[in-house]
């Protein structure tokens, strides 16, 4: 019988600190046999290492997607949640963190566990009090315990981080943040340990080891700390508050805050939380936060991501399709695509796949293929191909990966040489292998290869843990300190996130992208052995910068477009290069920024080969039409050729005017390929109408500016009319944007053609007409406007009023548009250099 007296079921929820987990260790040790899972394998193997204490080593198994440590008599699993044995018949169930429910990679699988993973006679969810009303709707019958935090969590303010407390974990959302704080504390404070999530267990316990026996004071880590992991720590210190979550980077949400800073204080013991930084800076906790954080109140959680479990293998198109099976229940929401969908669904495009996955069993492997976790972070197109590798053993002779192509894969990374990022690289690369060993069905002898992978991982972990320690660690430090005075090398040099450089607490400049520009005060001897001190270490930060931009997503990057600056490309919100007249419109140049100077020759030319790359996919993206233009000259039809080149020089819009001579050439074949372009031959302007949209218009308007060698000009409002006051673009940008000047209005060049085409279409000959209001009328075209428009396509003012009768085109100048006016003034001034 279970401790809860209304349900088998029941969820405790609370803050950290609550002893959820050692209440669940408690109650499974009660029963005849439990599982447990949790959110990471190192949380897994800590609990692991307390239960055998508790029950021996032939009655606990550790069951993780790379690890398997299964005694015949177990009775007891400590497992990742993915990993869980769900068929097994046990008394007791537990899984821990269930607020992943939330997460958009693993949430499905956590949520998978609140709802099917039940023990024989009790079940613990556990978890944020966030959980409490999905766990209310969706486990209707279970009992609710709400835990209070045994200890207090108080905020301790903003400090730098030579003043931070002993005893301090100091929090990074990024590996190489997580490097450079933790050289920034070798350098101050002799050294910190260093934990990550992707380290193995081994390196983590051996690195936590040197904390908690006092050879470092202070540890850096990620924010796998605030899943659980126990770490006698007093004070958590954030060294931001933004994080990269494999889409965007945003500000982390106040659970997620909670989570982290909750690792502070253990059992009875108080603890503290802060930032590193100034207290008003932009890595600052808001009063709010602090507030909700000290009380433990935060946003509930109203929905889970979901995924169906009932899987259709009757072929791959089935398994896609139920894998994509909306729930019926508002709690339960599909969440975003996962990688071993996206994987699935790559490999399914692949004709030999499709080939082989045909009925449930291959169907059943290759999903099963697709679940390996990409532990590298490499992303689903790179992971696909180590997938792919992988099923095409295993749907082909008799099921079974070869050993050489295993012990081939694996030799290649049993190699302890390299830095610790190269390392820590092998040492995920190696998981995979270990996940395929784990696999019962899919190696020849699983057992003799999993104990190879686990001696590899053991010494690439041995040699991580070296590389960490002699890097971070140096217990010389006090020595070098009283040193400092004779060697500017050893300062302390900070740049915060801002861009901000100080030595030693004192601020000498900002490095804004790679540009440093010091402080105006920046001078005396002081002043030049402080800034030669930050030069050293500006030369890795601005290397570690090109190296982020290189690997950088497309999003990152933007083309800056302020008016009255140069066009430039921005990466992170800082620009990098300018846009120059290239070979053509649709080419331009781009010009380093002058701080790119100060890299080294590679990494300069990796950065602008990244920018060039990024610049021609998105002329591609948003120009297409310009491309197709481009691509077609060659080939086009001779009485077409020119149309079209005038088209591509001007950026899809020529008034037809500027056509006369060559309009009439054009025969069948050369129409045929107009329209074939996307291009409209109208009354008034020859036009792409796809070019007119919003960022169409700003991108052609942009490189025309680079072309010109000027800066951006205002672009006008996105609306069909444009009248004087409606925002300060000028008549040659409106001109350039698409627009007809029709004296105090401009008209949109496609909307000018629909007026044009429909006056056509009512008139009867050259008998006098009103023309249908309603189409001039609805997008506000003043009748002075209306006047200028229906001359210029060749009407004349009727007898009556508004009437309109056909007179035919008659010639005219060629760069004659509306003649008078405020817009019409600003052309002429702007075509004489007025």
């Amino acid at each position: 019988m279970g401790m809860f007296a209304r349900s088998p079921v029941a969820a405790v929820l609370g803050p950290t600190n609550t002893g959820k987990t050692h209440l669940a260790v408690e109650r499974m040790c009660g029963h005849s046999s439990g599982m447990i899972g949790f959110p990471l394998r190192l949380l897994a193997r800590e609990v692991y290492d307390r239960v055998v204490a508790l029950k021996g080593a032939d009655s606990v198994a550790l069951v993780t997607g790379e690890e398997r440590i299964e005694p015949p008599k177990a009775r007891y699993f400590l497992c990742t949640a993915e990993a869980m044995p769900l068929s097994r018949d046990v008394a007791f169930v537990a899984v821990d963190e269930a607020q992943l429910g939330a997460d958009r990679e693993r949430g499905h699988v956590f949520t998978d566990r609140l709802l099917h993973a039940r023990g024989r006679e009790e079940t613990l969810i556990l978890g944020s009090e966030a959980l409490k009303p999905v766990v209310r709707h969706l486990l209707p019958d279970a009992e609710i315990v709400t835990r209070p935090r045994f200890s207090t969590l108080s905020y301790a303010g903003a400090k730098k981080l030579s003043r931070l407390p002993k005893r301090s974990a100091i929090v990074a959302f990024s590996a190489e943040e997580v490097y450079a704080v933790a050289e920034m504390l070798r350098r101050q404070r002799g050294g910190a340990a260093v934990v990550m999530g992707a380290l193995s267990p081994r390196t983590r316990n051996a690195q936590v080891a040197m904390f908690q026996a006092g050879e470092v004071d202070y540890l850096v880590a990620t924010d796998a700390v605030g899943m659980g992991l126990n770490l006698d720590v007093a004070h958590v210190a954030f060294a931001s508050l933004t994080k990269f979550d494999g889409r965007r980077t945003r500000r982390l949400t106040v659970g997620e805050m909670a989570q982290i800073a909750g690792r502070a204080g253990r059992h009875q013991r108080d603890g503290t939380f802060g930032s590193v930084g100034a207290e008003d800076g932009p890595g600052a906790f808001l009063p709010e936060e602090i507030e909700a954080i000290e009380e433990h109140r935060f946003p509930t959680l109203d929905y889970l991501n979901w995924r169906s479990s009932d899987l259709d293998m009757s072929s791959v198109g089935a398994l896609i399709a139920s894998l994509a099976a909306p729930s019926d229940d508002v709690v339960l929401r599909a969440g975003p695509e996962a990688t071993d969908v996206q994987v699935l669904k790559r490999l399914a495009g692949e004709d030999w796949v499709a080939a082989r996955a045909r009925g449930p069993r291959a169907v059943a492997r290759l999903w099963a293929a697709a679940g390996v976790p990409d532990f590298q972070k490499s992303g689903p197109e790179h992971h696909s191909r180590f997938v792919a590798r992988l099923y095409r053993h295993l749907s082909e002779g008799d099921g079974r990966v070869p050993h050489a192509w295993f012990a081939d894969g694996l030799q290649r990374l049993d190699n302890v040489g390299g830095d610790v990022d190269t390392i820590a690289g092998r040492i995920a690369a190696v998981r995979s292998f270990a996940y395929v060993a784990q696999r019962p069905d899919w190696l020849h002898d699983p057992a003799h290869w999993a104990e190879r992978t686990r001696a590899v991982e053991e010494r690439l972990s041995d040699a991580l843990h070296a590389g960490l320690t002699q890097r971070f660690v140096d217990r010389r430090t006090t020595v070098l300190m009283r040193q400092i005075g004779a060697d500017s090398a050893l300062l302390p040099v900070e740049v915060a996130a801002d861009g901000a450089v100080a030595v030693d607490g004192e601020p000498i400049g900002r490095l804004d992208g790679f540009h440093f520009t010091a402080v105006a005060d920046a001078r005396g001897g002081d002043a030049r052995r402080l800034l030669a001190a930050a030069e050293r270490r500006l030369v890795g930060e601005r290397a570690r910068r090109a190296a982020a931009l290189v690997a950088a997503p497309d999003a990152a990057f933007a083309l800056l477009t302020e008016p009255g600056q140069p066009v430039a490309i921005c990466w992170d919100g800082r620009r990098v290069a300018v846009l120059e007249r290239g070979r053509s419109l649709i080419e331009p140049k781009l010009r380093a920024d002058r701080g790119l100077a100060a890299l080294d020759e590679l990494s300069r030319a990796r950065v602008m080969e990244r920018l060039r790359h990024w610049l021609a996919a998105e002329i591609t993206q948003r120009l297409r039409p310009l491309q197709a233009l481009a691509a077609a000259l060659p080939a086009a039809p001779v009485a077409a050729r020119a149309m079209l080149a005038a088209l591509a020089e001007a950026g899809g819009i020529v008034d037809r005017r500027h056509m006369a001579t060559v309009l009439p050439q054009l025969d069948g074949d050369a129409r045929r390929e107009t329209r074939r372009l996307g291009i409209t031959i109208g009354a008034l302007d020859l036009f792409m109408p796809a070019l007119l949209k919003p960022e169409a218009v700003r991108w052609r308007t942009a490189l025309m500016a680079a072309r010109a060698g000027t800066v951006m000009p205002v672009l006008p409002p996105a609306a069909s009319v444009v009248a004087e006051g409606d925002g300060d673009a000028t008549a040659p940008t409106l001109i350039a944007a698409g627009f007809r000047l029709l004296g105090d209005q401009a008209l949109r060049v496609d909307m000018a053609e629909r007026i044009a085409r429909a006056a056509h279409d009512a008139r009867d000959g050259r008998k006098a007409f009103v023309p249908d209001p309603a189409l001039t009328t609805s997008i506000g075209l003043r009748a002075d406007a209306i006047g200028r428009l229906m001359r210029a396509i060749g009407f004349r003012a009727g007898g009556e009023a508004g009437s309109w009768a056909w007179q035919g085109r008659r010639p005219a100048k060629p760069d004659q548009r509306a003649a008078t006016g405020p817009f019409a003034r600003l052309a002429d001034l702007a075509r004489h250099g007025g």
